[in-house]
């Protein structure tokens, strides 16, 4: 649900804290963190014979980052998309 500024004259968007523009960025930043740490373990559990059983963990990590990327990032196009005028 979109929450409108009380004002009736300029009806702008009210964004929450947490999906702010700044915050979209840290998120994204953390998940190319996050992505990289997963690719650290891919290649551990590559090396060593007694962690193979285990890498999915690491693959599902990259992934999920990988969608939580996409996601914030479609977020944040939509939302420079609608900023800019046509």
């Amino acid at each position: 649900m979109i929450q409108l500024d009380p004002n009736p004259v300029f009806r702008k968007v009210i964004v929450p804290w947490y999906d702010s523009e700044t915050l979209c960025v840290v998120e994204i930043v953390f998940m190319v963190a996050v992505i990289l740490f997963g690719l650290a373990g891919i290649s551990v559990a590559h090396e060593r014979m007694e962690y193979r059983d285990y890498i999915w963990v690491p693959v599902f990590l990259v992934v999920m980052s990988s969608i939580v990327i996409v996601s914030v990032s479609i977020r944040l196009i939509k939302r420079y998309r609608r900023r800019s005028p046509r």
